[in-house]
C-alpha cells in the first residue's frame, strides 16, 4: 500500500464507503492520514463501577456476565447485558440495535463509555460506545479518542479503525521534509510521530507536540512559498517607466476631496511606481471606504505615461458597475474604456479585442474574460483586481503575464485580520484605508425573529412611500423541501401578490442570464424598483445610494464577513440606513454571531470576531483564494507559532531562496505538491 494509492484499496472500504470519503475530500491514502480530527473526547479516565457518577459520561471496564437479550416493546427493541468489574454490577442498554445480540460476546471483557442514568430504581448505562478488550490497541475507549468531521454517515468508530489500520501499514512511508536545522531550532517532533499522535495521542503531551509540529509545517509551507513569490517579483526588472505622477487633472473632475486615509494609500502607490520594481500592493478598506477612486487614479497615472490598464472583477454585475464608473471619469479625460465579459456577443468581443491589441483602448474593465488567450494587450502597464479573495493566485499571475511584469494593485472590501493577511497576501505590500469618507451614515443593525414580519413589511412600505429603496436577501434561489429557508423565486411572488401589491418588487439571482441581471440592476439604480429580492449575487460592489434598508432572511446561514458585506450595500447615501437580520435559529453560536453584527460596525473588528468564532478553515469557506485550505492551523489561536514560522522561513530564504540545495529538495517537492493541488478555478 502506497501513500498515493486510492482509498478503495483499504480493507473494508468498498465503493459505497469510498464515495462517502471522497465527499470529504479524501481520495488517496495520504489524504486519509492527513484528515485530522476536528475534536477529541478524553475517555482515558476509566472508573470502577462502584465509583460511577449519575447523569454523567463514564468509562468503565467489565466482563459480560449475561448473554445479550433483545426484547420488543411496540416499535422499540431493547438489547441488555450485565457486566461485572469486581467492584459491582452494571446494566448496559441499547435501543433499536438488535444486531448487538449477536455482536457482544458473553464472558468477554469490554470497555464502555456512556451516560449513567437511574430508571425505575435501576442504575444503567444507555447506548454506550463499546470496544472488546483483546490484544489490539483500543481506539474508541479508555484513551483520548479522536472525533472526525463527517457529514456523510461514515461512523466515527469505523473512521478510527480505518485510519489506525492505514497508519500501521504506511508508517514507514511518512518521510521528513523539514530541514534538520528547522526541526532542532524550533524543537519540533518528527512528522511520523506527529501524524500518529494527532490521530491517536498517547497522552496530552504527545498531542500538543504533534499539533504544534503540524501547525508549524502547514504555515511554514505557505510562508516559504510566498517569500519565493515575493522574491521573484522583487528581482524582476520592471520595464514600466512611470515618470509623470501629476494627478491634478483627474482630481479636478472628481466630485469630492480625497480623505487623509485615501491620500496616505495614494502616497504608498506613487512611491511604489518610482522604484525600479513592479508594484505588488493590496488595498484593504471597509465597505464604502473609497478604494475604487484610488484604482481610478492609478489607472490615470498609468495611461498618462503611455500604458494600458486592466481592471478585473469577479462578477458581471460588479465588473459592469466598475466599467460605468471608470467610463464616466475617463470619458471626460478623452481616454477610451472598453468592457469585456464572457457573455458579450461575439461581434462585440472581436471589436474590443481589436481595440485592445491596437492600443486604442487604454482602460479595459471586465471579468475573468480578460485573461482569455484571445485577449492581447498592446502595452499593459498596470493590473487591478477587485475582491481578490474571489480569485485564485494563478488568475492574478495569468493577468500579469499579459504584460511585461506590470504593476499590480489588489483591492478587497473583505476585512482580513492582519495575521490572516500575512498568509493570504504574503507576497504583497499592504495598505489600509481605515476611515470612511465624511457624510457616511452609520447603519443601525437589528436582530429579530420571524414574529416581526408585520413590522418589517410596514417599515419597507414606509421607506418606499418616502421614495427610498430596499433589499431583501435570501440564502436560496428555489425552495428545498429539506430546508426551511426563504427562497428568492417563491418569496418574490409571495411579496408581489400578498404583501407589496402597490409597489414594484423584482428579484435577481446567480442563475439568471447576465443581460437579465444587468437590466434589473439598471432599473433598480434608476429607482424604478422599490424592493429588490436577491441572493448574495449583490454581495460586493453594488452602489445604489438611494437604497436604505437591507433585510437579510435566515441570517444564521451567513458568516460575519458576508453579513458585513451585505450590510454595506446600504448606507451609501446621505439618508439614515438600516440592516435587519431575521433568524429563528436556536443555535448559541448563530445568536452570538448575529449579536456581534448588532454591536460592531467596524469590518476589521468583525473579521477578528469571525476568525475567533469560526476558525481559519471556515473564514472564507473553500479553496477559492489561491492558497490551500488550512487543515489544522487556526491563526486566532496559533499566532505565536506563526511568528516562529515567519522567523524560520526568512532565515531559510536568506540561505537558499529557491531551495536548490540537495538538503532542501524534500521541502521543495512538498511545497510544489502543496500548491499544485490547488483548485484554481475562479469563484463566481
Amino acid at each position: 500500500m502506497l501513500l498515493s494509492d486510492n482509498i478503495i484499496n483499504i480493507k473494508n472500504i468498498g465503493e459505497e464507503r469510498s464515495k462517502k470519503l471522497q465527499k470529504l475530500g479524501i481520495y488517496t491514502i495520504n489524504d486519509l492520514i492527513e484528515y485530522f480530527p476536528r475534536d477529541y473526547d478524553d475517555r482515558s479516565n476509566v472508573c470502577k463501577i462502584k465509583d460511577i457518577e449519575l447523569n454523567k459520561i463514564n468509562t468503565v471496564k467489565g466482563k459480560v456476565i449475561s448473554k445479550p437479550e433483545t426484547t420488543k416493546i411496540k416499535h422499540l427493541s431493547i438489547t441488555k447485558i450485565r457486566i461485572d468489574d469486581g467492584t459491582g454490577f452494571l446494566e448496559i442498554v441499547w435501543f433499536n440495535q438488535p444486531y448487538l445480540k449477536n455482536t457482544i460476546k458473553y464472558k468477554c471483557d469490554y470497555i464502555f463509555t456512556g451516560k449513567i442514568i437511574q430508571k425505575y430504581g435501576r442504575t444503567q448505562m444507555e447506548t454506550p460506545d463499546y470496544e472488546i478488550i483483546d490484544e489490539k490497541e483500543l481506539l474508541s475507549n479508555g484513551r483520548i479518542v479522536p472525533i472526525y468531521a463527517s457529514t456523510y454517515k461514515f461512523p466515527q468508530k469505523l473512521f478510527r479503525e480505518v485510519i489506525n489500520q492505514t497508519l500501521n501499514n504506511v508508517k514507514e512511508q511518512i518521510k521528513e521534509f523539514l530541514p534538520d536545522e528547522i526541526l532542532k531550532q524550533n524543537n519540533l517532533c518528527s512528522r511520523a510521530f506527529a501524524i500518529e499522535n494527532i490521530h491517536f495521542p498517547k497522552d496530552n503531551k504527545s498531542f500538543f507536540m504533534a499539533r504544534r509540529r503540524l501547525v508549524f509545517e502547514e504555515l511554514f509551507l505557505l510562508q516559504t512559498k510566498l517569500l519565493q513569490i515575493k522574491g521573484i517579483l522583487e528581482h524582476k526588472e520592471c520595464n514600466i517607466n512611470i515618470k509623470d505622477t501629476n494627478i491634478k487633472p483627474i482630481l479636478d473632475i472628481l466630485p469630492f476631496t480625497l480623505t487623509d486615509a485615501q491620500n496616505s494609500v495614494l502616497k504608498d502607490i506613487i512611491n511604489d511606481l518610482s522604484l525600479n520594481k513592479a508594484m505588488n500592493r493590496l488595498i484593504q478598506g471597509d465597505v464604502g471606504s473609497g478604494k475604487t477612486v484610488i484604482a481610478q487614479i492609478l489607472a490615470y497615472i498609468t495611461v498618462n505615461n503611455g500604458y494600458q490598464v486592466a481592471i478585473m472583477a469577479p462578477t458581471d454585475v460588479l465588473a459592469s458597475q466598475h466599467f460605468e464608473g471608470f467610463k464616466n471619469i475617463f470619458d471626460k479625460l478623452n481616454i477610451k474604456c472598453v468592457f469585456l465579459s464572457g457573455n458579450q456577443k461575439a461581434k462585440e468581443k472581436r471589436e474590443n479585442y481589436a481595440l485592445i491589441q491596437s492600443g486604442e483602448a487604454k482602460v479595459i474593465v471586465g471579468t475573468h474574460a480578460i485573461i482569455q488567450d484571445k485577449v492581447v494587450f498592446n502595452n499593459l502597464g498596470a493590473v487591478i483586481t477587485d475582491e481578490q479573495h474571489r480569485f485564485g493566485v494563478k488568475q492574478r499571475e495569468i493577468l500579469s503575464k499579459k504584460g511585461n511584469n506590470p504593476h499590480t494593485l489588489v483591492m478587497t472590501a473583505t476585512p482580513i485580520p492582519r495575521t490572516l493577511a500575512l498568509i493570504l497576501y504574503g507576497d504583497l505590500d499592504i495598505s489600509i484605508i481605515d476611515k470612511l469618507p465624511p457624510g457616511r451614515q452609520k447603519i443601525d443593525t437589528i436582530f429579530v425573529n420571524s414574529t416581526y414580519y408585520p413590522r418589517i413589511y410596514n417599515f419597507l412600505k414606509k421607506n418606499s412611500d418616502e421614495k427610498r429603496q430596499s433589499y431583501i436577501i435570501c440564502p436560496m434561489i428555489e425552495e428545498n423541501e429539506k430546508m426551511e429557508l426563504k427562497a428568492v423565486l417563491s418569496y418574490t411572488e409571495q411579496l408581489k401578490n400578498e404583501v407589496f401589491t402597490n409597489y414594484s418588487v423584482e428579484c435577481i439571482h446567480g442563475k439568471m442570464k447576465n443581460d437579465e441581471k444587468q437590466e434589473i440592476m439598471d432599473r433598480f439604480y434608476k429607482g424604478e424598483i422599490d424592493i429588490l429580492v436577491s441572493t448574495t449575487v449583490i454581495e460586493v460592489g453594488i452602489n445604489v445610494p438611494n437604497a436604505t434598508i437591507m433585510i437579510i432572511e435566515n441570517a444564521e446561514r451567513f458568516g460575519i464577513s458576508q453579513l458585513h458585506q451585505l450590510r454595506g450595500r446600504v448606507g451609501r447615501g446621505s439618508d439614515k440606513s438600516y440592516c435587519v437580520l431575521v433568524s429563528d435559529s436556536k443555535s448559541k453560536q448563530s445568536k452570538e454571531r448575529l449579536n456581534t453584527m448588532v454591536k460592531h460596525s467596524d469590518g476589521f473588528i468583525l473579521s477578528e470576531k469571525d476568525l475567533e468564532l469560526r476558525g481559519t478553515g471556515d473564514f472564507f469557506g473553500t479553496r477559492q483564494h489561491g492558497v490551500p485550505d488550512m487543515k489544522i492551523a487556526n491563526l486566532y489561536k496559533d499566532i505565536e507559532i506563526l511568528k516562529q514560522v515567519q522567523k524560520a522561513s526568512i532565515m531559510l530564504y536568506k540561505k537558499d531562496p529557491m531551495l536548490i540545495n540537495d538538503l532542501h529538495k524534500p521541502l521543495k517537492d512538498k511545497i510544489d505538491q502543496f500548491f499544485n493541488n490547488l483548485d484554481n478555478t475562479v469563484s463566481l
